[in-house]
């Protein structure tokens, strides 16, 4: 295939700014993947430690919004990996970039699709696991204060009520949230396999 040169013999099609906008791809899939798994943990976080004041045996159960958060941060690093390996080197002979912007503007798509789609999924997480954490929480305390009293009918289902409903509810939002990050990898993925590079003549 030929390349395309201007009066300074540069490449159109690779220019030197084109590695730039390339890292910059793998910037955003750890950065932003990271800050949006953060969020998750910390206000999942939040919410458990509110949630384990009334109900303290409750707290390993609902850890699994903090596992979920944590896994966008690994989305972002995969993504990363993959975009290194796609890099190339400026030519040892003269110096000129091999790395097309046709390539670099595909992997800062990939990029972007992978850290802002985690950084959506962890919010939607933290926020749906502060509430959850909470409403099982304080749901198990009900039930817990009801037997006290001596409740051992229906009650409106609260005497006999352990928070699974809810508990059940609360996982299931996780789930979809968390698959938005997971959407995002794997557009990213795809994203990655877009390559050309100019000759290095």
């Amino acid at each position: 295939m030929v390349d395309y040169y201007n009066d300074g013999n540069v490449s159109v099609l690779c220019p030197m700014w084109a590695p730039i906008v390339g890292f910059m791809g793998a910037a955003f899939a750890v950065v932003f993947a990271n800050l949006g798994g953060a969020y998750g943990t910390a206000k999942a976080g939040q919410g458990m430690m509110a949630m384990g004041i009334r109900s303290p045996h409750l707290l390993m159960k609902n850890i699994i919004p903090v596992v979920m958060a944590g896994v966008l941060g690994i989305y972002g690093l995969i993504v990363s990996v993959i975009l290194n390996g796609k890099y190339s080197s400026p030519s040892s002979g003269s110096g000129s970039t091999t790395y097309s912007q046709y390539s670099a503007f595909a992997h800062l798509g990939a990029g972007m699709c992978c850290g802002f789609c985690s950084l959506a999924s962890g919010i939607a997480i933290g926020i749906a696991a502060d509430a959850g954490t909470r409403a099982v929480g304080a749901q198990s305390a009900m039930a817990a204060s009801w037997k006290k009293m001596g409740f051992t009918g229906d009650s409106g289902g609260q005497a006999n009520s352990a928070g699974d409903a809810l508990f059940v509810g609360t996982v299931l939002i996780q789930v979809f949230a968390g698959n938005l990050g997971l959407y995002g990898l794997i557009a990213a993925l795809i994203l990655t396999q877009t390559d050309y590079s100019c000759d290095s003549d």
